[in-house]
């Protein structure tokens, strides 16, 4: 008596049937997941198509390098802050607590901004260049910096 659960064993990772013959396997897509930080630092993608075409992906490189760019500014106006703040009795702790708050905010916005570019290019079915994920990455921190200035010249 077969169980009426239904068995998927025979599912591959692309959804496609196993046949049993082995060799009429169907290889023209490559499910190899490019998520290493050296990689993408390299701009460097492993497998046979030169590109980034899944979600995850796609996500993962624009949103290191979302990262990357912000640890740099933000890297570098705490050492501003720092220099400038050395002999306030308090700011160190200023400079600390602002600067993890902006890194934060960026960090939560790149999280969100990166799964809407990879969302759209997956939805578009378009394959992502990694140097294009290189742009979009900081270039949301170019905007992000643009942005904040334009809000601080506005209060003043």
């Amino acid at each position: 008596m077969s169980s009426p659960r239904p068995s998927y064993s025979n599912l591959t990772k692309g959804g496609a049937t196993r046949r049993s013959g082995g060799s009429s396997r169907d290889m023209s897509r490559d499910y190899t997941i490019n998520l290493s930080v050296r990689q993408v630092l390299g701009l460097w993608v492993q497998g046979s198509v030169p590109t980034l075409q899944h979600f995850a992906e796609m996500w993962y490189w624009v949103f290191l390098w979302c990262l990357f760019s912000s640890l740099l500014v933000h890297g570098a106006m705490a050492l501003l802050m720092l220099v400038t703040l050395q002999r306030h009795r308090r700011g160190r702790l200023i400079t600390l607590l602002l600067v993890s708050v902006g890194f934060l905010a960026s960090l939560i916005g790149g999280v969100i901004t990166s799964a809407a570019v990879a969302g759209v290019y997956r939805v578009a079915g378009k394959d992502m260049v990694p140097l294009e994920a290189l742009v979009f990455g900081a270039g949301q921190t170019v905007l992000g910096v643009l942005i904040s200035f334009s809000r601080v010249l506005a209060t003043l």
